[in-house]
């Protein structure tokens, strides 16, 4: 296996020392918007949306391997990140088409992979909501847009990552119905998108259980969809059917969640390389941010913040590098 000097160049500047992707990420746009403005009580404008990015930027990335942040509101964020952290632009629109089925999603109209490149990333990330469930001719469009994307990443020779979120619009996707579908849509989902034709190099992805259905876990709501073992072969078997490296995303859970469900995935033994999370670290900082101001929130990200990214990072100790999913000892062995 061997990878191109600039995909190879990219990887490591967003991994830590032992190749491991300890990132935070901070490219919410349209959700953030909504979620300063419910607590602010008024709208939010650029100027909140920049300097809360900031902030969590400056307070955070000592903490992380890299930032994941939007060309919108996230560049000045970008120039505040620690010497030490990568750089992945994200660039996808923020949500999805409502018009049609499907959750279809749209590209930056100023933005392309070269302009992301310009800016500064060491690496491109788009989101994608999905699911192998989905009539053909929905997931056609899909794949042939992830296709387009991984093409432009191998002309500019930046690497790809793909963040994909399961969905279901029949039913409620925190509910429990979903939840005894969800390991097969992650399953499916990585099974699809980590073929050779999509161009992806680390899959950002979904733990492929909902934590608050596992019977005897602290995140446990009390109703039972899955019991500790089937939840840890949900996890085996989501790992064996990647072909590329994947990391963790947080999905907007509580810190205390995110980390036991990286407990769990260790104790099943899979091969993750890490996370990119983000609102288990910050996101109980919106109402500091909102009601009190950018002093408060900085003090609240030093303190609180810095202890949820810690939390997160001691639960890496089991991932493994990138790399070696290549079978390599180093990144630089795939030169």
């Amino acid at each position: 296996m061997k990878i191109t000097a600039g995909k190879l160049a990219g990887l490591k500047a967003v991994s830590n020392d032992r190749g491991v992707i300890a990132a935070a990420a901070m490219d919410q746009r349209g959700s953030l918007q909504k979620a300063l403005a419910k607590e602010k009580g008024s709208d939010v404008g650029e100027r909140d949306l920049v300097e809360f990015k900031s902030l969590v930027t400056e307070v955070l990335t000592p903490h992380a391997s890299a930032i994941l942040l939007d060309p919108e509101w996230g560049l000045p964020a970008s120039k505040r990140r620690a010497k030490n952290a990568g750089l992945l632009l994200a660039y996808e629109k923020t949500g999805y088409d409502k018009t049609g089925p499907g959750r279809l999603p749209d590209l930056l109209d100023e933005w392309s992979v070269r302009r992301l490149k310009d800016a500064g990333a060491d690496c491109i990330k788009i989101l994608l909501y999905y699911t192998p469930f989905d009539p053909k001719d929905v997931n056609d469009k899909k794949h042939a847009w992830v296709e387009r994307i991984g093409d432009e990443c191998r002309a500019n020779d930046i690497p790809f990552f793909l963040e994909f979120v399961t969905y279901d619009e029949s039913m409620d996707e925190k509910g429990p119905e979903f939840a005894k579908k969800k390991p097969e849509a992650v399953i499916g989902s990585m099974r699809e998108l980590t073929k050779d034709r999509y161009g992806v190099d680390v899959m950002k992805v979904e733990v492929p259980i909902n934590m608050k259905f596992v019977e005897g876990t602290r995140a446990s709501g009390g109703t039972k969809v899955y019991s500790k073992q089937e939840a840890k072969d949900a996890f085996r078997r989501a790992a064996d059917a990647a072909t590329k490296p994947f990391i963790y995303l947080s999905a907007g859970v509580s810190n205390s969640e995110f980390t036991e469900a990286l407990e769990l995935a260790a104790e099943a033994g899979t091969r993750f390389s890490g996370v990119l999370c983000g609102r288990a670290t910050w996101k109980d900082g919106i109402p500091v941010y909102a009601k009190q101001g950018a002093d408060a929130f900085r003090a609240w990200l030093q303190n609180e913040g810095v202890k949820n990214i810690t939390n997160v990072n001691a639960r890496l100790k089991p991932a493994q590098p990138w790399f070696a999913f290549y079978g390599a000892k180093s990144a630089d062995d795939l030169r």
